[in-house]
Order: structure tokens, then sequence, then C-alpha cells
């Protein structure tokens, strides 16, 4: 084990006693966090690997919809081969299980310990990993590598905020990048940092988020919701908000509040944060309902939360108008694919730099407009929702910038089943 690899064990097998701790607290909020946490420390109850598994790891849920696209190719190419599902979040899980049922095989990835993920690898033998956008490894990458685990990183993005946290630790970095079998990035800019820092170098195939089709049981809940929201009023989401936006949104509005007849629906990012950001509207006095309550929204009501889980696209279907959140404060934003996906005009904040290649060309292709704060954002809505031809022509062009990026799947296929049918029909594999 090289000497960076080890302290990085060391140090995680240090916090090791605390961690089925932290997993009980978060199951306070999201109960998904106290089911099969045996699971995180590489015991199993599944099935063991029999025949072909084809493992993807996506961590929440952004990854689990735009794994979508590659599983059901995999499904397609090799049916009878089980795929097998991972992720790191309750949400991530719940994604999967709503998406894909029991076609697939899901579990919680391990903590990344050397018993853990040898435990992982040895229980359901993978064919072939595949780790989608940014999940990196050191003891899950070598020791896949040491059991001749093919792992593929997959609608790759690095972020030059990230890419120069990884430089600095170099001596861990660099070996593992290394035994990557192959990289398909989302841009040319992702390929050569993650090259830079020691990645086979690879392809780009673009952002998979551009294939995913919004549900038609999404617009129809999205109509429905529209008609309990009020169906003449303009209405404006705020959307996978992070602590602290949802305050300088309520102090931008009391400055310059909007027309009567506009409404906000707020959804946060986390579902643990529901009850936190309602006890601040109540704090703030401002009259809401949450969603959950299932009631309409009378015309005094200037407020909803969103407190539920894989509506999004629905919250989307039902509004004239899309903040991305993520982007007033410096967590980097969120996509703003689903929000342009659905056809909804998108504004987003300083701070997108997990998303700035995407959201500088919808910005480019004026889908998107940038604010500078709180305050200006409260005045581009006005503004937008003031003037319906300038929202329809951002939609236009947000289908227009939305088409031009569609194919990444192909792309990616066409680059990763040359690869991949030789590893998956290899009998010596079994």
């Amino acid at each position: 084990m090289e000497i960076a690899r080890g302290a990085y064990t060391i140090a995680g097998t240090a916090v090791l006693p605390l961690l089925p701790l932290r997993l009980w607290w978060r199951g306070r909020r999201e109960p998904g966090y106290r089911h099969a946490i045996g699971e995180r420390f590489g015991r199993y109850d599944a099935v063991a690997g029999v025949g072909t598994t084809l493992w993807i790891h996506a961590v929440s849920v952004g990854e689990t919809r735009a794994a979508a696209p590659l599983i059901e190719r995999l499904s397609g190419t090799f049916p009878h081969a089980r795929i097998l599902l991972t992720h790191m979040t309750a949400t991530g899980r719940d994604t999967g299980r709503a998406l894909f049922g029991d076609r697939v095989t899901q579990a919680w990835l391990p903590y990344d310990l050397p018993f853990a993920v040898r435990a992982f690898l040895g229980h359901f033998r993978p064919r072939a990993g595949f780790l989608m956008e940014t999940e990196l490894w050191p003891n899950l990458i070598a020791h896949a590598h040491a059991q001749q685990v093919p792992l593929f990183l997959i609608n790759a993005r690095l972020s030059p905020r990230s890419a120069a946290r990884y430089a600095r630790v170099g001596a861990l970095t660099r070996p593992m990048l290394g035994r990557l079998t192959g990289v398909a990035a989302q841009s040319a800019a992702d390929a050569e940092r993650l090259t830079a820092l020691g990645a086979p170098s690879g392809t780009i195939t673009g952002n998979l988020k551009f294939d995913i089709a919004v549900p038609e049981a999404m617009r129809a809940l999205g109509r429905s919701l529209r008609q309990r929201f009020g169906v003449s009023r303009r209405i404006w989401v705020a959307a996978s908000t992070r602590e602290g936006e949802e305050a300088l949104l309520l102090n931008a509005l009391a400055g310059a509040p909007l027309p009567a007849d506009s409404l906000l629906l707020i959804v946060p990012r986390h579902p643990q944060r529901f009850d936190a950001v309602a006890e601040l509207l109540r704090a703030r006095d401002v009259a809401f309902v949450r969603r959950s309550e299932e009631i309409a929204v009378s015309p005094d009501v200037g407020v909803v939360l969103g407190d539920s889980m894989r509506e999004m696209f629905a919250y989307y279907a039902a509004s004239d108008l899309a903040f991305v959140g993520g982007s007033l404060l410096p967590f980097g934003a969120h996509t703003p694919i689903e929000p342009i996906a659905a056809g909804v005009p998108v504004l987003v904040g300083p701070h997108t730099f997990n998303f700035a290649e995407v959201t500088q060309g919808a910005i480019a292709a004026g889908a998107a407009q940038q604010v500078a704060d709180a305050r200006e954002l409260v005045a581009a809505v006005r503004d937008l929702l003031d003037d319906p031809a300038r929202r329809a022509s951002m939609v236009a062009a947000g289908r227009v910038f939305y088409e031009l990026h569609r194919g990444a799947t192909d792309r990616l296929w066409r680059w990763l089943a040359p690869q991949l049918s030789p590893i998956v029909t290899n009998p010596d594999r079994d």
C-alpha cells in the first residue's frame, strides 16, 4: 500500500466507531439511512455474485437519474447480466428504487476501508464497474484493480476547484486515477483536468443528463399541482436550495415584495431541512402551506414549501420560472439541465462552479440568466414574470440548447461497448 493511501486508511479507521452513530443520527429525519447499515461495512444479504454482474455506482439522486440511459443499454445488450446499483445517500437509493424497481439489485457502497471494499467486491464479484461523475475512492479503486475488475469513470466532471484539491494530495490522487480503466468525460476541460492528475486519457461524450426525458407522469403531476397552487397565479420555484439561501431570498423579498398574484415554491435540496425551512417561514410570519398537506393554496398564501421527494420535475412543470439553488452561496449550484428540459426559463446565482460549462452554455444560448445576489434575483424574477414574451424566448432557446447537447449516451456506448463486450463474455472471469 502506498504511504499516502496508508495514511488515508488510518484516518478512516480512526473514525470508524463514529460512523454507525452518524448514520443513526441522519436517520432521525431520513429513515433510509438506518436501513441495512451492515452494508456500509461490507455485510450483504443480497444474493452473492453469480454469473455476470455489472455494477454502477451513483452516489445520489442526480447521478442515479443520469445512470438511467446506461442501465437501459447494459440491460438491453446483456440481458442475462445482473445490474448492481450502489449509492451513498438515502435519496439516491429511493430514486433508484422508483426508477428501476426490482430490475436492478440495490446496495449501499461500503465505506472506503480495505476490509469493507474487499467484502463488497468478494460478495458481488462484479465483472466491470462504472463510477458516475466524480466518485473516486482510493481503497475501492485499488482493490478493484488488484482483483482485475475494470473500472470506468463515466459522465466524469471535475471543477477547477476540485482539481486543485486533488492536486494538493497528488501522492494519493495519481495512483488512484492511474488505476482506472477508462474515462468518459462530460467536456474537454473535465478530461484535461483528470488527465493532468493522472487519469488515463479518455473520450468526451457530453453530459448524460441531457438524454434524460421528463417523465410524462411528472408533467401530469405538474399540471395537477398548478391547479392546486392557482392556475392564474405566476409561479416561480427556488429549486434545490441550500442552507442560508432561503433566508437570503426572504430578506430580498421583504425589501422588494413581488406582486400579490405571484407564488414562490421553495424546494430545499435535502429532506432533512424541510422542517427547518418551515420553522424559518413561521419565524418570519410568512404565510405558507406544505406540499405534503395536499391542500389548495388560497390567494393570501405566498409560499409553498415543496417537502416531497422525487417530484422536482413536477415542480418545474408547475412553474413559470426556475431559480436553481446552491448558487447564491458558494455551494457550486445544481444542474440547470432539468428545468431547461422541463421547458422553464432559468435563473442562477454567481456560484456555479460545479456545473460551470453547462451553465455558461445555457446563459450564452439565452436559456438562462445569471444574477449577482438575492436582491438582483428578485428583480430578475419580477422582470421575467412581467414579460411573457421574454420567458417564451428563453424557453425556445432552452429547447434548442437541450436538443443540441443530446446524444451523450450514444457517444458513450460507441466508446464503451467494444471494451465491455470481451470483458463480459470472457469465461475466465467466472
